[in-house]
């Protein structure tokens, strides 16, 4: 059997989890539709997503075309969810983009497509609700062509738009005006198509054509959009015989070593860790040692693997399947297993934005609140769980104030701890100004450690995050304690790491190139204690010399209000520091985009309905960061603070 692994994607409400569930009545997968509203679907499994009618964690579910087997990874469309598609994205043959026929494309949409078409994942855009009053279709390719590729295919027509009886019909070879956008747009990716185009168009045959919207659909170069109502089911059909028509099926030689990727970890109802992976390479069997992320190893005791309906207990998962593996206790999301040639750890969206301190009502639930943050942070390693030692003060990254009513609810209903949250604040970064170095000296009074370290720091361009070199000859690393060159580097990098999450304002350092310019040791006396504690102070020394900006995070905006109501709004605009671009008037609508700090987003959202009369619409997503303007903010410190050389060295030396 071949196998397809398919994430569906959308803005919220869109209607991605209904058109799951009408997928699996589809194929036969389950008897009965399951409501969004009723809370009884296939993935929105958590109570809370029942509650609240969204999806908050990812869920797999499969069924079969024919002889294909299908995983479909049902992901969340509220951007406080993000992360949950990220880890997604790794795993993915292809995708289903959902569109609203109603709304259109909203912010999220275009989120989700540029980091489809970053990726190069092969995506069908299928267009949602056209039962619905107000749906549209041609504008709306228009909308889609401009807002988020001009490389699409309409792949059929509507009729009774916007009524329940509305129907979806595919096109085919009968339909000239099909046929000639068909070539239209294969030509500019197909210089042999091209020629022939050009020569005589009626010589191509329609199956030929196909085959080329395939080809060139798995890789990513067009994109098919089908119409359809998940409720009604139009349309649907259709979508699935484009499903394995035009998305790639998986790859992978089930001989080869085994190569995975972890994207979902959950727990089990007795507490046991259940990991979900993604197989490119090898076959995995129960019992077999594994090997995962930095040098940890466990052995599987049990695998389920996804393929025809639920995932059924198996002996093996093998290249292109998707499993759930028991036994693994030490493996975090993220990690991959044996030799891994994807790149699951690159970074697809923005990270969290906002800041917030939680604390138990009860001030006996310290110990446990932290154990419980801790667990949900295996599930969600973005909330980047933080203790600070000093306050005993325990902090969370945020993406938004729903994800922030989710953790609350869920301590509340999973772990019977009642919470409080201090007010979101925004995260904000440093990055560095000049180039600064700094070196500790073995043997010098002022350095009470067994090493020497020199270390560089100097800016690198934006968007590209930590770098570390090793410029320093071998013969001044300590191998009789690290074994290796490589486990050298590893080491002194997660330090570094470690230690940049606090720059000179107390923000996360990024964007920049670390150098390690010196090394020295005694023999056999030198530890890796001794290199893990001077670095931080060698490094923050550096940073200093470079000096460093701490910028604020900046959000796009699309606001839709009456044109009335634009007077009242500016102001209130200016003072929340947003810059606005020129409006657009549409009759009695006014469209306006601009760009606003993300603290400001949130006051944004609670004037906008008494400003509009209820009826403003604001669509947000981070854009970039950008340099404070004003007052520089900072963030305590919750380390042992290796800017302050006295008060760094008490604390250490206290531990050692």
């Amino acid at each position: 059997m071949n196998y397809i692994n398919i994430g569906i994607l959308a803005h919220v409400d869109a209607g991605k989890t209904s058109l799951t569930e009408r997928l699996l009545f589809t194929t036969g997968s389950i008897d009965a539709i399951g409501s969004v509203d009723d809370g009884d679907t296939q993935t929105d499994t958590m109570a809370l997503e029942r509650q609240r009618g969204i999806t908050i964690k990812s869920a797999v579910v499969s069924f079969v075309i024919d002889d294909t087997a299908v995983n479909l990874i049902d992901t969340p469309g509220h951007p406080d969810f993000i992360a949950e598609v990220e880890r997604v994205l790794s795993v993915l043959d292809g995708a289903v983009l959902v569109i609203s026929a109603v709304e259109g494309v909203q912010a999220q949409t275009r989120v989700l497509m540029r980091a489809l078409q970053r990726l190069r994942i092969p995506t069908l855009l299928f267009v949602n609700k056209i039962d619905r009053s107000g749906a549209q279709d041609e504008c709306l390719l228009e909308s889609i062509a401009a807002k988020l590729t001009p490389a699409i295919i309409p792949m059929g027509a509507t009729s009774e738009l916007g009524a329940r009886d509305a129907r979806y019909t595919p096109y085919g070879a009968a339909d000239a005006e099909f046929i000639s956008r068909l070539l239209d747009l294969l030509a500019r990716h197909d210089d042999a198509l091209l020629a022939v185009y050009v020569n005589n168009e009626s010589a191509i045959p329609y199956g030929h054509l196909r085959n080329e919207l395939a080809a060139q659909t798995r890789q990513a170069l067009v994109h098919p959009v089908f119409f359809g109502s998940a409720i009604t089911g139009a349309g649907v059909d259709t979508l699935l015989a484009g499903i394995k028509e035009l998305l790639p099926a998986a790859e992978g030689d089930t001989a080869a070593p085994i190569s995975g990727a972890v994207f979902k970890i959950e727990r089990g109802p007795s507490g046991e860790k259940i990991v979900y992976v993604r197989m490119f390479a090898g076959t995995l069997h129960v019992r077999d040692r594994l090997h995962f992320g930095q040098g940890n190893a466990g052995r599987v005791t049990a695998i389920s693997v996804f393929g025809a309906g639920a995932a059924a207990r198996r002996a093996s998962v093998a290249a292109g399947q998707i499993g759930k593996l028991w036994g693994l206790g030490a493996i975090q999301i993220g990690d991959t297993i044996g030799s891994m040639q994807t790149t699951a750890a690159q970074r697809y969206f923005a990270p969290p934005t906002l800041e917030t301190v939680i604390i138990p009502r009860r001030p006996a639930d310290r110990g446990a609140l932290h154990a419980a943050l801790a667990q949900l942070a295996e599930q969600d390693p973005l909330i980047n769980l933080r203790l600070d030692d000093l306050r005993q003060e325990l902090f969370v990254s945020l993406y938004g104030e729903v994800q922030k009513e989710v953790i609350q609810a869920t301590l509340r209903n999973d772990f019977d701890l009642d919470v409080e949250f201090r007010e979101t604040t925004t995260i904000c970064i440093e990055r560095p100004v000049g180039v600064g170095a700094a070196v500790e000296i073995m043997g010098k009074a002022s350095n009470p450690f067994l090493a020497t370290v020199g270390l560089r720091i100097e800016p690198a361009p934006i968007n590209s995050g930590v770098t570390f070199r090793l410029e320093v000859k071998v013969e001044t690393i300590p191998l009789f304690v690290y074994k290796s060159v490589e486990l050298f580097q590893q080491a002194i990098e997660d330090t570094v790491q470690e230690t940049l999450r606090q720059g000179l304002y107390g923000w996360q350092v990024t964007d920049c190139t670390i150098t390690m310019i010196q090394s020295g040791y005694i023999s056999p006396a030198s530890s890796a204690k001794d290199f893990r504690l001077l670095t931080p102070l060698v490094l923050m020394s550096a940073l200093k010399q470079a000096d460093a900006i701490v910028c604020e995070p900046m959000h796009r905006f699309r606001i839709e209000i009456p044109a009335d109501a634009l007077g009242p709004l500016m102001p209130i605009l200016a003072r929340l520091r947003a810059i606005p671009h020129t409006p657009t008037i549409r009759g009695a609508l006014c469209l306006l985009e601009g760009e606003i700090p993300a603290a400001r987003v949130h006051e944004l959202q609670q004037q906008l309905p008494s400003l509009t009369r209820g009826e403003g619409m604001l669509e947000s997503a981070f854009e970039r960061y950008e340099p404070v303007r004003g007052a520089i903010p900072t963030r305590p410190r919750s380390d042992y603070n290796p800017l302050n050389r006295k008060e760094y060295l008490l604390r250490v030396m206290r531990r050692v």
